[in-house]
C-alpha cells in the first residue's frame, strides 16, 4: 500500500533534519532537498549557496536541464535566484515571456530551455541568508499557498541543517563548508562526463548511477566520482548497484 502524503512529508522532514551523522555528505543532502521539492510540486528545482563574497554557486539540480539554465543565470548575473538571494524575499508565480523586462538576460535562455513559469525561495535563518532555491515549470501552473508553505518549510529545515552541520564540525564560516562542497561538485561533474561518454548515457542517467552506487555502499558522492575517474569503479559496478539503491528510494507523494 503506498505511503500517504503525510507520511512522505514526515519522512522527508526527518531526513532533512539528520545532519549530525559522521559521514554527512552536503552534496547528497542538497540533492535530497531538490528531489523532494521536485516531487512535491512537479517542477524542476535548482539550489545555490553563496560564498563569503556573496557569489552564488550551483550545488544541486533535479535535472541536467535545470543545472544548465541555473549556471547561465549565475554567469549572466540575472534571474530570480539572484534577486531572491539579494532581497531575502520569495518570488512566486512569475510568468516568463519574450518581452519580459524583469530579467532581460535570463528570460530568453529559460524560455529556450522550455520553462514558462519560475519561483525562487530564500535559504535563510533570521538575518542570515546562505542561498536560494529555484523552482521552474514547463507548464504555466501557479503554486498554491499551501504548496509554497510546504516548500519553504522544507527549505528552512535544510537551512537549519546546513548551519547546524557547520557548527558541529567547527567550521569557521560557510565558505569553508562551501569550498569543500564545490570541490566535490567538480569531481562529480567530471565523473558524469566520463560516464556519459563511455556509456552513451545522459548526464541525468550518469548522476543516477553515481548516486545509486554511493548510497548502496554508504560512500560519499565525491569518493565514488573519484573512483570512476581513476577507473577503480567501473560502469558495470555502478549499474549492478542501481537495483539495490532503487529499493530503498522513497516514493513521491
Amino acid at each position: 500500500m503506498p505511503e500517504s502524503r503525510e507520511q512522505w512529508l514526515a519522512e522527508t522532514f526527518v531526513e532533512l533534519s539528520d545532519t549530525l551523522v559522521a559521514d554527512f555528505d552536503l552534496i547528497d543532502f542538497l540533492h535530497v532537498l531538490v528531489e523532494r521539492c521536485s516531487q512535491l510540486l512537479s517542477v524542476e528545482v535548482g539550489l545555490v549557496l553563496a560564498d563569503e563574497q556573496g557569489t552564488l554557486q550551483n550545488l544541486a539540480s533535479s535535472t541536467e536541464r535545470m543545472h544548465v539554465v541555473e549556471l547561465f543565470e549565475i554567469q549572466s548575473e540575472d534571474g530570480p535566484c539572484l534577486e531572491c538571494y539579494g532581497s531575502g524575499q520569495q518570488i512566486l508565480n512569475e510568468r516568463l515571456n519574450a518581452g519580459a523586462a524583469r530579467w532581460p538576460r535570463f528570460t530568453p535562455s529559460a524560455l529556450e530551455a522550455g520553462f514558462t513559469i519560475v519561483h525562487a525561495l530564500p535559504l535563510h535563518l533570521r538575518n542570515e541568508r546562505i542561498g536560494a532555491m529555484n523552482l521552474f515549470g514547463a507548464q504555466t501552473v501557479p503554486l498554491e499557498h499551501h504548496e509554497v508553505y510546504l516548500a519553504q518549510a522544507l527549505t528552512d529545515v535544510a537551512t537549519i541543517g546546513i548551519l547546524q552541520e557547520r557548527s558541529v564540525r567547527h567550521l569557521s564560516d560557510l565558505s569553508t563548508q562551501l569550498q569543500a562542497a564545490l570541490q566535490s561538485r567538480i569531481a562529480i561533474e567530471q565523473a558524469k562526463g566520463v560516464l556519459a561518454e563511455r556509456q552513451r548515457a545522459s548526464m541525468d542517467e550518469a548522476f543516477a548511477l553515481l548516486r545509486g552506487y554511493a548510497r548502496s555502499h554508504n560512500l560519499r558522492l565525491a569518493h565514488v566520482a573519484a573512483s570512476v575517474i581513476d577507473g577503480t569503479v567501473s560502469a558495470k559496478q555502478l549499474r549492478e548497484a542501481r537495483p539495490a539503491a532503487a529499493q530503498g528510494a522513497r516514493r513521491s507523494p
